[in-house]
């Protein structure tokens, strides 16, 4: 009998019912900003908010993904709501979302578990975590039908970023994966405080330097709530051929609510391979 994860913020972050989340994604992705494909499309940093704050700026990233098609993708998300040593990929066999169900890739979790045994098989930090769910319905419109691997990490220290991202390079070798790292960026600042905060780490994706955003998360200089995983799915992507970071798309909950007292940032970006 399979194991399916039930959705945990449909009908909070984005719509419930099968309809009208369709026409949602859609419509985000037809009035999102077209980007030109710079190259072999490895990664993607994406946000994870309600739609209504975050959509945009995720659709501009998702729109990159039209006539692509991969084998795999891996989704790299912070937990929220449960600290723990290491990482988690979910035990069950799929994920369901008001648009349906998407299988997790057992072969590939498998490969990922065999290369580093900070890698856990299990519900922590899944049943209740937003992070990988949003990113699924614009993958479900965009790619149609496809596999997974959702990964949630417990702690984001520098070794686990290291080690993650070389058991990602490692399992994915000789398959066209996509892999997504999930990540809102700093959090309740003024809207000026918040600005400059985010362009500091815009500054780093767009420069491809991992290990500078790594030193500035360390150092508690810039906030990304999945800084973690931007830069496991940088240097991953960088393993796997990409050499080229692209902004594509920045803004915060105050140029949607124009309540600026506190504000949370938003950003999406693109890893390629650029011949």
């Amino acid at each position: 009998m399979s194991t399916v994860r039930h959705p945990a913020v449909s009908g909070l972050f984005y719509p419930d019912l099968r309809a009208v989340l369709t026409r949602n994604v859609d419509e985000l992705v037809l009035r999102a900003a077209s980007k030109p494909a710079r190259g072999r499309l490895r990664g993607v940093i994406a946000p994870h908010a309600g739609y209504v704050y975050s959509g945009y700026t995720a659709a501009v990233a998702y729109k990159l993904l039209k006539e692509q098609s991969y084998d795999a993708v891996i989704i790299v998300g912070p937990s929220h709501r449960e600290y723990f040593d290491g990482v988690s990929i979910c035990a069950g066999d799929a994920f369901e979302t008001p648009l349906g169900n998407i299988a997790i890739d057992h072969e590939l979790r498998d490969r990922l578990v065999k290369e580093w045994a900070g890698i856990s098989v299990t519900e922590t930090g899944h049943m209740a975590e937003h992070s990988i769910e949003v990113q699924l319905p614009f993958l479900q419109r965009i790619l149609g039908s496809f596999s997974f691997v959702p990964v949630v990490m417990g702690d984001q220290r520098r070794e686990h970023c290291d080690r993650l991202a070389d058991a990602i390079s490692k399992s994915c070798a000789g398959r066209n994966v996509l892999l997504i790292a999930s990540s809102d960026l700093s959090h309740y600042h003024p809207y000026k405080t918040a600005v400059e905060l985010d362009r500091l780490v815009r500054e780093k994706i767009e420069l491809y330097d991992e290990d500078g955003l790594m030193k500035q998360l360390e150092a508690n200089e810039v906030e990304a709530c999945g800084g973690g995983p931007i830069v496991t799915v940088m240097k991953a992507s960088r393993q796997l051929g990409a050499n080229s970071s692209h902004i594509l798309h920045y803004c915060n909950s105050g140029d949607v609510s124009g309540e600026k007292d506190a504000v949370v940032g938003y950003v999406s970006a693109a890893l390629f391979q650029e011949e």
